[in-house]
């Protein structure tokens, strides 16, 4: 494993209890960082906090609520120098004419909203104390467009937008912000989609593969080291050769 160093770092990782978000952890804390993860899921948030060890602690938070996003931001130990926002949920598999309204606000109040609610208190902070790294999760979808996915799709369309509008904001300050659009990579939130959907998101993946979390996780971890100084507003393909724009 190539060596990453976030010595002295302190990084947030919402949705850190499970999937991409816990991959993410374990590359961090390997590189050296301290962590805090926030998580909706009190049980599986003790659990990742217990097997990643002294230097992890959870928070338990509703990134959907952006009161539950300040209460969370009180009781995390501070500076918090890197913000990965993980935390996501990929809503029903059907034709757009046939979307429930309430997943569609769901979908939207996670992925997009959550991810806003984070930035908003973080990268301020951030500023202030003249260093920091966000890294937002977003897909392929949001580049692509999956069909019978259109609240996801559009979700992580959004992401990429928000991205590159706030990593121009800051691109004269010391806090980087960029995004990373993996295509499908197999974690628990497969339990989400319906057969046909995984096999379709397969079907679109030239090297004929799945992503692996630990890809993904060498990726976001290097993004959030000194060494990535350079890149900003940027949207970072791991996609298997699906999108190559």
């Amino acid at each position: 494993m190539n060596q990453l160093d976030l010595q002295g770092r302190h990084a947030v990782i919402t949705g850190g209890a499970a999937g991409l978000g816990l991959a993410i952890a374990q590359r961090m804390l390997d590189s050296g960082a301290t962590l805090t993860l926030w998580d909706r899921d009190a049980q599986a948030l003790a659990a990742a906090c217990k097997s990643l060890g002294p230097k992890t602690t959870g928070v338990q938070v509703d990134v959907a609520s952006h009161a539950s996003v300040v209460q969370a931001l009180a009781q995390t130990a501070q500076p918090v120098h890197v913000l990965v926002n993980s935390a996501g949920i990929t809503g029903p598999n059907v034709p757009l004419s046939d979307y429930p309204v309430a997943d569609w606000e769901q979908v939207m109040q996670v992925n997009v909203n959550g991810t806003f609610y984070c930035c908003r208190e973080l990268a301020g902070r951030m500023r202030e104390q003249g260093w920091g790294r966000i890294v937002n999760i977003a897909s392929v979808a949001g580049k692509d467009g999956n069909p019978n996915a259109s609240a996801y799709s559009a979700s992580k369309a959004a992401v990429i937008g928000l991205t590159k509008s706030l990593g121009k904001e800051l691109a004269q300050t010391g806090v980087r912000v960029n995004c990373v659009t993996p295509a499908a990579v197999k974690t628990a939130i497969f339990d989400q989609m319906t057969p046909e959907h995984i096999q379709f998101m397969l079907s679109k993946i030239p090297m004929g593969r799945f992503g692996l979390a630990q890809e993904v996780a060498a990726l976001v971890t290097w993004l959030c080291t000194e060494d990535c100084s350079f890149s900003t507003g940027a949207v970072f393909d791991l996609s298997g050769g699906r999108s190559t724009y």
